[in-house]
């Protein structure tokens, strides 16, 4: 009797055995459920990032020209890359220019949604024709670049000399040719920061502008000490968005300067479309994009980090 009794109080019940199977079976369901709802995503990024990455990596450890049988080259690739003058001046460029475009078109993007955020007339008119160099092609703006900064008959020359001032050789001199490219490069992307940063300011509180009026504080201590804070996420996302274009800005360099003059406007991406296409040496090519693969994500990486180390510390 006593054993009947202990056997009865110990064995789990029916009902409560039948609740954990059914459990089971809905977590068993919800995790299939999630997977495929990823799983059109995940195939995505597998096919079109995921699978050319680690083909670019097996490409970089072959010595390859596109046509006929690769072979295993090792740390060639890398090892060139190391010892290559022009390779390290490609990086140079892409460095200055990355460094000139992006704080200054997130700042000009800033500026111009802080003035257009306002009940002013026509700021709609204002707001698409800032963004309108944006929904151009890249190529298509790279060409009318070339036209405004040509030597000869550009607008910018014409316009230069009309205030008599010497002809800048936009096209023949290093400098002068970076300084075009980066002031194309701000014309086109200025519309995209403007429109994330018009979005941004949406979710700032007046009663904190308010607050901050009625203490006194002066536009640019509103402006620095409220709305640049509560924008950090933004401009978060635009530092890494705009880094990101400008480490593989390709289509404007190529089509304004070919990446000259000498090399001086020459950027990663340049360089490794001519090793490849123009060289026919691919596994180089796959090397140099493996080096800015790894820039990328790193800064990427420590942009999140200080991100969510200020949101921590407040």
């Amino acid at each position: 009797m006593t054993e009947t009794v202990l056997t009865t109080v110990l064995r789990p019940s029916a009902p409560t055995s039948q609740r954990r199977r059914q459990r089971r079976t809905w977590l068993i369901k919800e995790t299939l459920a999630g997977y495929g709802f990823v799983a059109p995503a995940l195939l995505f990024f597998s096919v079109f990032l995921f699978l050319p990455i680690i083909f670019g990596l097996w490409i970089s450890f072959q010595n390859s020209s596109g046509f006929g049988v690769s072979t295993f080259a090792g740390l060639a690739n890398y090892r060139e890359m190391i010892h290559d003058p022009v390779f390290w001046k490609s990086v140079e460029n892409t460095a200055v220019y990355t460094a000139l475009t992006v704080p200054t078109s997130v700042l000009f993007g800033l500026g111009i949604a802080l003035l257009l955020r306002a009940e002013i007339e026509g700021r709609t008119l204002y707001r698409a024709m800032i963004y309108f160099p944006m929904v151009i092609s890249g190529v298509a703006t790279a060409i009318v670049g070339g036209w405004m900064f040509n030597e000869n008959f550009g607008v910018v020359t014409k316009f230069v000399t009309a205030l008599g001032l010497p002809v800048i050789h936009w096209q023949s001199q290093g400098l002068p040719a970076m300084l075009s490219l980066v002031i194309m490069t701000i014309w086109t992307r200025v519309g995209f920061n403007m429109i994330i940063y018009l979005a941004g300011l949406q979710n700032v509180d007046n009663s904190y502008l308010e607050t901050a009026m009625i203490e006194g504080a002066s536009w640019w201590q509103r402006l620095w000490r409220v709305i640049w804070p509560l924008l950090g996420p933004t401009t978060f996302f635009l530092v890494v968005l705009n880094v990101i274009y400008s480490f593989q800005v390709f289509d404007l360099v190529y089509v304004m300067t070919g990446g000259g003059p000498s090399n001086d406007t020459s950027v990663m991406v340049t360089y490794a479309y001519q090793q490849a296409f123009q060289n026919e040496s691919q596994g180089y090519a796959a090397a140099i994009g493996m080096f800015l693969f790894v820039i990328v994500l790193v800064f990427t990486g420590l942009q999140w980090r200080l991100s969510r180390h200020r949101e921590v510390t407040g």
